[in-house]
C-alpha cells in the first residue's frame, strides 16, 4: 500500500529539502478555474493568455504556488503542517507544456514555537527560475502515517457541446445557408436560436406564426428580427400547416420546430394531403457529443415512432446511416440494442435486431455495419463486450444506437441530457426536407446550432447525390 508520512520538527534539520516535478497542461488551468471560479480570460482563454505575458505570469504562477503548497503539505514537513505565511515572486512566465521542478529547502528552525522557514523555488525545463519565495510554517510534533488517498477522476467537458460540435460548425463553411421556416417561434429558444443560427451562416429564417406573439417575444428578449420575414398565422396549428405547405412548394428548404408540441408539427408533416411524405418512414436522430465517449454517438429513434414495426425500424436505421454518411464520417457501426445481447423470443426487440442484421446482409439496409441484439453497455464499452465474450466489429465501438421503441430511446436521451449534462443535436429525416427538432430544454444553446448544421450538411450533400 502507498503511504503518506510526515517529518516531525525534531526529525528536520536546516538544509533538508523535498521536491516534485509536474508538467502544466491546459486541463490543469481549466481545473484551477473551476475550483476557484476565476474566469478571467487571461487565465482560461488560451488565445488571450498566450498574448498576455503579465497575466500568464500571475495566472499560471498561481498553479506553481499551489504545487509549493503540495510539497509542504505532503512531503516536508508533510501532514500536520500549519501554514503561517508565504511570500512568492513570479519571475518568468509559466506556459502550458512547461515542466517544473518544485523545491522547498529548510533555511531556519525556531525551537520555541516549532517554526520552520523554507526557501521555495520553481525551475522550468530550461533551468530558469520562474518562481521564488519563502514559506513559514509550524511543523508537526507527532508522527503521522496514513494510506495515501486515491483522488477521484475528474471529467471536463464544455457546456452545450464540445469539439465535435465545433467541427460541425466549421464544416458548413462555403455552403449556402438553408432557407428555413421556423414554426411558431414564440419562445426565446426557437426565436433567438434561429437568429443565432442565421448570424452563424447556417440558415436564413422565415418566421411562421402569430406575428404579434413573435414580435412580443423578440421585444421582451431583446432579439433583433428586423431583417427577417414573418408569415402571419392565427395559431400554432395553422403555423405548422403553413410551414409544411411552404416546404412542399419549395419556398423553404427545411423546417425548425418552435414553441409547439412535436405531435402538432408532425401531424402536418405526415398528412397524406399536402404533407411531406416520401416512401421512407420518418424518424428522428439525436447526435450526442458525449465527453466520456471518444467519438460522437447517434441515438435513434427517441422522438417520432412510438412502437415501430420491423419495416419501420429498417427505415429508422437507414435514415441514421444516411445522415452519418452525409456528414462524411465513414461507415457507421450500428448497434441494435435491447435489454440483452442474446436472442430471446420473449423479448421481441431481440428478434427485430436479428432480422435487421440479416436484412443488412441481404442489401435491404445499406451503407452501415450492423450488429444486434446488443445491450447498451456492450454496445459502447469494449470491456463490457469482452466480459460477455462478444466478438464483433460493432460491440464496444458503436456510432449509432438504435433503440427498440420511443420509450427506451427517449429515456436514454433524457438520462444523458439531465444526469450527465450531454446536449443532443436533433433532426427528423425521411421527409422531403430535413426538420430541425431539438428538445425544448435545449433552449438557445449550441445543441440548436449544431442541429442547424446537421440539417445544412445533410441537405447540401443530398443535392450532390
Amino acid at each position: 500500500m502507498n503511504y503518506i508520512e510526515n517529518k516531525t520538527f525534531a526529525e528536520i534539520s536546516v538544509g533538508d529539502s523535498a521536491q516534485l516535478s509536474r508538467v502544466l497542461t491546459w486541463r490543469d488551468i481549466q481545473l484551477f478555474a473551476v475550483m476557484s471560479g476565476d474566469v478571467n480570460p487571461a487565465h482560461v482563454d488560451a488565445e488571450f493568455a498566450k498574448n498576455d505575458r503579465f497575466h500568464q505570469i500571475i495566472a499560471h504562477g498561481m498553479w506553481g504556488g499551489a504545487l509549493i503548497s503540495t510539497v509542504l503539505g505532503t512531503q516536508l514537513p508533510g501532514p500536520g503542517t500549519i501554514y503561517l505565511n508565504q511570500t512568492l515572486h513570479f519571475k518568468a512566465p509559466v506556459a502550458v507544456g512547461d515542466a517544473l521542478v518544485v523545491k522547498v529547502l529548510v533555511s531556519e528552525k525556531h525551537e520555541d514555537k516549532k517554526i520552520l522557514v523554507l526557501q521555495c523555488s520553481c525551475i522550468n525545463q530550461m533551468g530558469v527560475e520562474v518562481i521564488s519565495g519563502e514559506s513559514v510554517v509550524i511543523a508537526p510534533t507527532e508522527k503521522i502515517k496514513r494510506p495515501r488517498v486515491e483522488l477521484p477522476s475528474v471529467e471536463l467537458h464544455e457546456n452545450g457541446g464540445g469539439l465535435w460540435y465545433k467541427q460541425l460548425m466549421l464544416a458548413k463553411d462555403g455552403l449556402k445557408p438553408l432557407l428555413t421556416a421556423i414554426v411558431h417561434p414564440a419562445d426565446v429558444g426557437s426565436l433567438g436560436g434561429a437568429v443565432d443560427a442565421a448570424k452563424a451562416g447556417l440558415i436564413i429564417p422565415v418566421f411562421v406564426g402569430c406575428e404579434a406573439k413573435i414580435r412580443e417575444c423578440a421585444a421582451e428578449n431583446n432579439i433583433d428580427i428586423s431583417g427577417y420575414k414573418i408569415v402571419h398565422t392565427e395559431h400554432s396549428h395553422a403555423a405548422a400547416e403553413k410551414a409544411v405547405a411552404m416546404a412542399s412548394s419549395g419556398e423553404v428548404e427545411a423546417l425548425m420546430k418552435g414553441k409547439l408540441h412535436t405531435q402538432e408539427l408532425m401531424e402536418a408533416v405526415v398528412s397524406r394531403t399536402g404533407g411531406l411524405r416520401t416512401n421512407r418512414r420518418m424518424s428522428h436522430v439525436f447526435a450526442m457529443d458525449v465527453p466520456v465517449y471518444y467519438k460522437p454517438l447517434f441515438i435513434t429513434d427517441a422522438a417520432i415512432n412510438i412502437k415501430p414495426s420491423l419495416s419501420d425500424k429498417r427505415d429508422i436505421v437507414q435514415n441514421a446511416i444516411d445522415l452519418f454518411l452525409a456528414l462524411g464520417m465513414g461507415t457507421p457501426k450500428v448497434a441494435i440494442v435491447s435489454a440483452v445481447e442474446t436472442v430471446d423470443e420473449k423479448i421481441p426487440s431481440t428478434l427485430d435486431a436479428t432480422a435487421l442484421c440479416k436484412m443488412s446482409e441481404r442489401g435491404q439496409i445499406t451503407g452501415g455495419l450492423l450488429d444486434g441484439p446488443l445491450a447498451f453497455d456492450n454496445a459502447v464499452s469494449k470491456e463490457a463486450a469482452a466480459a460477455k465474450n462478444i466478438i464483433s466489429q460493432v460491440a464496444g465501438d458503436a456510432d449509432i444506437i438504435v433503440a427498440p421503441d420511443i420509450e427506451s430511446g427517449n429515456m436514454l436521451y433524457k438520462q444523458m441530457r439531465f444526469m450527465s449534462g450531454v446536449e443532443g443535436a436533433g433532426i427528423v429525416l425521411g421527409a422531403r426536407v430535413p426538420i430541425i427538432l431539438t428538445s425544448r430544454a435545449a433552449g438557445r444553446g449550441d445543441a440548436r446550432m449544431a442541429s442547424c448544421a446537421l440539417a445544412l450538411l445533410y441537405a447540401r450533400q443530398k443535392e450532390i447525390g
